[in-house]
């Protein structure tokens, strides 16, 4: 036996020395290791809540573009059309027809969308920040702004501040938020810079002027918000120019131009515009019928309505119009621009050139009629 014990001893005793040391390493490093990442940034404190590690952001990581994410994005939904069709049995079902996005700039439930994400919905349903989906109603739009309002019977929900976008500079970061390609990417953030102001583009017989980002913005975008680094609303995103070789060239409406139409689309239900009562062809209009203008500017009046603004006035069809309330007319969508921008109701100044003499008649605006 104690053979057997003087023969075991040895290897007994390099064990227990063994252990000893690497318990101690153990201790001296590994509890130091542990009790610190020495791989994280000293800014960051970690916790455990429920077995999950939280980071308290650092300075370094909370920029004002996550603070602007983070005070606007609960504000951004998504909107689906819901329209009926007929299915393979013909029997009337109710189908989704596009995903849009919204923001809510009322806490009353009202979101600003655009009028292309509404049109010709039977049904609309609102997808909150929170994961509800609720019933929303169309409670105005403008075709011609492309802009709509959408209410939901809410409370408590989170509103997005107006800012200035007058106040914008070119340069400065910009973010857009909401659904590209549908509600699986809700919520999406894209940030680039504002590439240009007040960038004007001719739709149809107006002109309107919009604010030009490169900040990603794809299909399911629009409607959603342009927020600047201060976390406020500056635009609602409309439109991407998508053409081969093109990239990076968004438009949004600037909030300072769709406050007032959001506004009366709320109070009426439609935007009230003032009327002059004249059909007008500029050299392209013109041209686009089979006629030449030889007209160095201005704009020709080929009709004039004789109950209307322009008649009471004497404007008379052949009349060119060189200038509306000081600013100059060359074509229709000028026209266009210089009208919008009067009151329903007040005078402008018009200023007409005909047989090569010009002169100047005050018109007094109505409100344009409904279509």
């Amino acid at each position: 036996m104690r053979e057997g014990y003087r023969k075991w001893a040895p290897y007994f005793l390099v064990a227990v020395l063994g252990a000893c040391i690497g318990g101690g390493l153990v201790l001296g490093y590994g509890g130091s290791m542990l009790g610190k990442d020495k791989t994280r940034p000293a800014g960051d404190k970690i916790t455990l809540s429920q077995g999950k590690a939280t980071a308290q952001l650092s300075e370094a990581r909370n920029t004002p573009l996550v603070r602007a994410a983070q005070a606007v994005g609960p504000a951004v939904v998504g909107i689906t059309n819901k329209a009926y069709a007929r299915d393979y049995f013909n029997r009337k079902v109710l189908v989704d027809k596009g995903v849009g996005s919204g923001v809510i700039f009322d806490a009353k439930g009202y979101i600003a969308t655009n009028n292309h994400v509404v049109e010709g919905a039977q049904e609309l349903s609102v997808s909150l920040s929170d994961g509800r989906v609720v019933t929303g109603r169309v409670v105005g739009t403008d075709p011609v702004t492309d802009l709509a309002v959408v209410k939901v019977d809410e409370s408590n929900l989170p509103v997005a501040v107006l800012g200035d976008s007058d106040s914008l500079m070119v340069g400065e970061p910009a973010m857009a938020i909401g659904n590209p390609l549908g509600l699986e990417f809700k919520g999406s953030v894209t940030v680039g810079v504002i590439s240009a102001l007040n960038r004007s583009i001719e739709i149809g017989e107006r002109k309107f002027k919009l604010i030009q980002t490169d900040a990603a913005i794809n299909p399911g975008n629009s409607g959603g918000a342009l927020v600047n680094a201060d976390g406020v609303l500056i635009g609602i995103n409309s439109a991407k120019i998508s053409a081969e070789g093109v990239e990076g060239i968004g438009l949004a409406i600037p909030i300072n131009s769709a406050r007032p139409i959001l506004e009366s689309l709320i109070e009426k239900g439609r935007v009230v515009r003032a009327y002059i009562g004249i059909g007008i062809l500029d050299k392209a209009s013109a041209a686009n019928y089979g006629y030449r203008l030889d007209l160095e500017q201005g704009v020709y009046v080929a009709r004039v309505q004789q109950n209307g603004p322009a008649g009471r006035a004497g404007i008379r069809e052949g009349d060119i119009i060189l200038k509306i309330g000081g600013a100059d007319v060359n074509s229709v969508a000028d026209l266009r621009s210089a009208v919008d921008a009067q009151t329903v109701g007040g005078k402008v100044d018009v200023v007409i050139q005909r047989k090569n003499k010009q002169m100047t008649t005050s018109v007094q605006l109505e409100e344009m009629p409904q279509q």
